[in-house]
């Protein structure tokens, strides 16, 4: 029975997880992708460089010039518990703009199911002990172009096919549409990304046995049943600067606010009809080969553990650091998850290629 309690306890967690409140429907694809991305706490809705921008502000793709460009990332999080990672490819489509494909996994894997550990007979049988993942994924389809009447405005689109599992009980599909627009002149550029604008939706659907009903059952915890979640839409606007200083450098900083409406969230401007969330991020290059990022985001307030009426302004600090060599990116980043004394920390790892690049 205490197996069968310890099954239960991570199993309803995990369909817990695929079925909070809809204000946290597909939360991992707030995550970002790129080790440079993370750097700078995600503000990139106006400035873009790689093909990482198909997640950030898809109308950045408009402005790559690279012929063929691929990138990878990986990140571990609470101790290897959690694995996340990202590819990507995109092509330059000769004046035409550029096309993207990005695939996006999020997973606990190695999860033991000791639902059968004990026979009939009361024996325990640990060969009974198999194993299954809860994971999120999501294939992104992107493309950007320039606006031929105006090159200075940048616009582009992903088309989301979500897919989230929890082993061989329950899994859902979804799907959902971001579009943005980016404007850049001298050293000043802004961008708009309107994320789930059609209203993504995701489909849950779980299959049972007879016997792990009856754990649930004994256990008092509720049957899933199959449902639909949502996730309604949000805006990010944002504006940058770059400009370079003392020849063989050159400087980059970006503001951007996260405005959603699905519900009063903890962020530094809340309310029931709107929330607002701003990210922070700065970068500085040495002769367009050495980056040193900085970020701060996920600005929240909590309540004080001793004095409960009074609150403290918490965020989330990330650094970052990047590397170029001809056509290869290498970027790392550290990130301190959701307040600066937190104890939980990601090293993220990313790689771009370049091919065919225009200017070599």
């Amino acid at each position: 029975m205490i197996n069968k309690l310890y099954f239960t306890l991570i199993f309803s967690l995990l369909f817990s997880y695929g079925l909070l409140a809809q204000k946290y429907s597909n939360a991992f694809l707030e995550i970002g992708v790129g080790a440079n991305g993370h750097g700078q706490a995600g503000a990139l809705v106006a400035q873009s460089n790689d093909i990482s921008t198909a997640f950030w502000n898809p109308a950045g793709l408009g402005k790559l010039e690279v012929g063929f460009q691929f990138a990878a990332m990986h990140a571990e999080w609470f101790a290897g518990v959690a694995q996340y990672d990202y590819l990507a490819a995109g092509k330059n489509l000769g004046g035409k703009g550029f096309a993207s494909i990005s695939l996006i996994r999020l997973g606990i894997d190695k999860i033991p199911n000791t639902l059968r550990l004990i026979e009939p007979d009361g024996t325990i049988n640990y060969d009974n002990i198999t194993e299954f993942s809860a994971a999120d994924y999501a294939l992104l389809l992107s493309y950007g172009s320039l606006w031929k009447k105006n090159p200075l405005w940048s616009y582009g689109g992903s088309a989301k096919i979500i897919r989230r599992s929890i082993g061989p009980f329950g899994g859902a599909w979804g799907f959902g549409v971001d579009a943005g627009i980016q404007y850049e002149k001298g050293k000043f550029s802004a961008g708009l990304l309107a994320k789930d604008i059609t209203t993504t939706f995701n489909a849950w659907n779980f299959t049972l046995t007879d016997e792990e009903k009856d754990v649930f059952n004994q256990t008092n915890n509720e049957i899933p049943k199959s449902s639909v979640e949502i996730t309604r839409p949000s805006f990010i606007v944002g504006g940058g600067y770059t400009t370079p200083f003392k020849d063989k450098w050159d400087f980059r900083t970006e503001l951007d606010f996260v405005f959603t409406t699905d519900g009063q969230r903890n962020v530094l401007v809340s309310s029931k009809s709107i929330n607002i969330a701003p990210k922070l991020g700065v970068v500085v290059g040495y002769k367009k080969l050495v980056y040193l990022r900085g970020g701060l985001g996920q600005f929240q307030r909590i309540k004080d553990e001793i004095e409960t009426d009074v609150t403290h302004l918490i965020f989330q600090p990330n650094l970052g650091l990047g590397l170029r060599f001809k056509r290869v990116q290498l970027d790392y980043s550290f990130n301190n998850l959701n307040k600066a004394s937190n104890p939980f920390y990601a090293h993220i790892f990313s790689l771009t290629l370049d091919f065919d690049r225009k200017d070599i």
